[in-house]
């Protein structure tokens, strides 16, 4: 069973490579607001629409102070194409062997089309200035998920 983080608890620190091969720590950013979400695979329709989300509303996130991070297994390079395929401007990290995935426990056992495999639970986390959890949202839905964050963080 995956452990699942809990609001009010810290986030667990990372460093990984971003789309362009860059280290970005979650430790750089204290002192902003942070989304931090998990998707399965870039260049998928699904995790592509999702990504689109967050592009569509970044102005707003940046707006209200969020900065926004999206995780995958996926190698620099395919995150680089799926950052300029789809007009991508927020960082983009890549967890090829899913430690930061499962320090979030966003990987393990889920339904896919009616049979259990492991792999990547689509999760979103929004962390505050000191990197503390102010929310965490497991099995998010790829359509619809940056809609409601926004209207959670008030942002609608």
């Amino acid at each position: 069973m995956t452990t699942r983080l809990e609001p009010g608890t810290a986030a667990p620190d990372f460093t990984l490579a971003d789309q362009d091969g860059r280290s970005v720590s979650l430790a750089d950013l204290r002192g902003r607001r942070v989304v931090v979400y998990f998707y399965p695979e870039a260049l998928t329709v699904g995790c592509a629409k999702q990504a689109c989300d967050f592009r569509d509303s970044l102005g707003s996130l940046e707006g209200a102070g969020y900065t926004v991070i999206g995780v995958s297994r996926d190698e620099p390079e395919k995150l680089r194409r799926f950052r300029e395929r789809d007009g991508l401007m927020f960082t983009l990290l890549s967890d090829p062997d899913h430690a930061v995935h499962e320090l979030y426990g966003t990987w393990g056992e889920k339904n896919s089309y009616g049979r259990i495999v492991e792999g990547v639970i689509r999760s979103t986390f929004v962390l505050d200035e000191q990197g503390v959890i102010d929310k965490a949202l497991y099995n998010v839905k790829a359509t619809g998920h940056v809609a409601r964050l926004r209207r959670e963080l008030g942002i609608d």
